[in-house]
C-alpha cells in the first residue's frame, strides 16, 4: 500500500498493511531540547530518524503536495509590539487581538504554532455591531488569493497523488471566538442571540464558497474542523447549546464535503470530547483528534461506547511518553485493542512537549512502531 492507502484504510476501518506510524510534532522548545539530548541538529524528519534509531528497516513515507486555502481575513491586521514590560510584552496580532504573551515570543508566534505560547487577552477585535460590520468586509470568500494560482494544474497533478491531501477550516465556535473573545462568546449566547446567529451564517457561507470553489479542482481525502470547544471535564458549551447553535453548520459543510466524495470528515477539539462525539456523528463527522487522555478521554471506552461510527487520532499520553519505561509500556499496551480494531492513527495527544526527553521519544517510537506493524 502507499502512503495514502495506507491512511484511508485506517480511518474508513479497512484492512490497511499496517497502521501509518505518524507519532507526533514537537515545537521549537522541544526542539531545542532534543537536540541537546542527542539529536542532531542537521536532521531533517526526527520522526523517521527516531524510527530509524529504534531498529525501523521498512521505506519511510514522503509527503507531497497539498492544496492551500486560505480561510483568514484579508487584509490581516498589522503585527506590532505594543509595550514592552520587565517580564512580558503586550501586543497585537495578525487578528487584531490584543495579548500579553512573554518576553521571549514575538507576534510571529501568535500567527503559527512555533512554540508554546501562553497569553492573556486584553482586547478582541469585534466588541460591537459596528467592529462586526467592519470585519465582514476582510472576508471575501471570491478573493482569488485564496486558492492557489496554479489551482488548476495543481489539481490535475493531485490526481494521481499517493499521499494524504487534507484541507483545514476553522469551525464557527472557534471563529467566533477569535472575533470576540471567548468570555463574551460564552455571554453573547444570551445576551445577543441574533449576533451570534448572524456571525455563524456568515462564517457557513464563508466556508461553503471556498469548499465549492477548492472542489472544482481537487477532491482532498480529508476534511478537518478545528473548534477546541471542550474543558478538563465538560464541553464549553452545553450540548442542546452546540446541537442549535453549530451543528446546522457542521452538518451543511458536511453535506458539502459528502457530496464531493470526501471520505473524511474530521473534527479537532481538545478537552473533553465524550459528548460532542455523539453530535459530531449525527453531523456527519466520522474522525476526530486529539484525544487529550489528561481530559478524561478514555480510547477503549469510546469505542466501545460508539464502535465504527468515529475514528480517532492522537490519543497517547504525553504525560506517560515523558515518564518513558514501564509507564510508556503500559501506555501502549492500553491502545493495543483499538489500534488493532481499526479507525485509529496513534500519536501523541497533542503537541510533544520539552519534557519528553529524546531518548523516551525514541523509546516511544520503538513501543509505537512495533504496535502498528513497522518493526
Amino acid at each position: 500500500m502507499n502512503n495514502r492507502e495506507r491512511h484511508l484504510a485506517t480511518w474508513l476501518f479497512g484492512k490497511p498493511d499496517r497502521v501509518p506510524l505518524s507519532p507526533g510534532g514537537g515545537r521549537q522548545s522541544t526542539l531545542a531540547a532534543w537536540h541537546s539530548q542527542g539529536l542532531p541538529t542537521d536532521v531533517g524528519d526526527y520522526n523517521e530518524y527516531a524510527y530509524r534509531l529504534a531498529g525501523g528497516t521498512k521505506e519511510w513515507p514522503g509527503w507531497g503536495a497539498g492544496f492551500p486555502v486560505n480561510e483568514r481575513m484579508i487584509p490581516t491586521f498589522e503585527e506590532k509590539v505594543i509595550e514592552d514590560r520587565p517580564n512580558s510584552r503586550v501586543v497585537q496580532d495578525w487578528k487584531g487581538n490584543v495579548c500579553e504573551i512573554g518576553k521571549e515570543f514575538t507576534p510571529e508566534y501568535l500567527r503559527n504554532a512555533i512554540d508554546f505560547v501562553t497569553r492573556r487577552w486584553i482586547k478582541c477585535p469585534v466588541e460591537n455591531r459596528a467592529d462586526w460590520e467592519a470585519m465582514k468586509r476582510r472576508y471575501d470568500a471570491d478573493e482569488p488569493s485564496r486558492l492557489p494560482a496554479d489551482a488548476e494544474a495543481l489539481g490535475r497533478q493531485l490526481a494521481g497523488r499517493e499521499h494524504i491531501v487534507q484541507v483545514h477550516f476553522s469551525g464557527p465556535f472557534w471563529q467566533l471566538r477569535e472575533w470576540v473573545g471567548f468570555e463574551t462568546l460564552c455571554t453573547l449566547f444570551y445576551d445577543d442571540p441574533g449576533l451570534v446567529q448572524d456571525m455563524i451564517a456568515f462564517w457557513d457561507h464563508h466556508i461553503a464558497r471556498l469548499l465549492e470553489r477548492l472542489l472544482k479542482h481537487v477532491t482532498p481525502d480529508v476534511v478537518h474542523l478545528s473548534e477546541d470547544m471542550a474543558y478538563k471535564s465538560f464541553s464549553m458549551i452545553s450540548p442542546a447549546m452546540a446541537r442549535e447553535y453549530l451543528m446546522p453548520t457542521w452538518k451543511h459543510w458536511g453535506e458539502i464535503v459528502r457530496g464531493a466524495g470526501v471520505p473524511v470528515y474530521a473534527m479537532d477539539s481538545d478537552g473533553f470530547i465524550g459528548e460532542l462525539i455523539p453530535l459530531w456523528i449525527e453531523s456527519g463527522i466520522n474522525a476526530c483528534d486529539p484525544i487529550e487522555v489528561a481530559a478524561g478521554n478514555d480510547l477503549p471506552a469510546f469505542r466501545r461506547q460508539f464502535g465504527q461510527n468515529i475514528a480517532y487520532s492522537g490519543g497517547v499520553d504525553k504525560r506517560a511518553m515523558a515518564k518513558g519505561g514501564s509507564v510508556i509500556a503500559a501506555e501502549i499496551a492500553r491502545l493495543r485493542p483499538v489500534i488493532d480494531g481499526g479507525g485509529y492513527l496513534p500519536q501523541c495527544d497533542h503537541g510533544v512537549p520539552a519534557d519528553v526527553s529524546w531518548p523516551n521519544y525514541v523509546e516511544y517510537v520503538r513501543l509505537l512502531a512495533g504496535a502498528t506493524g513497522w518493526l
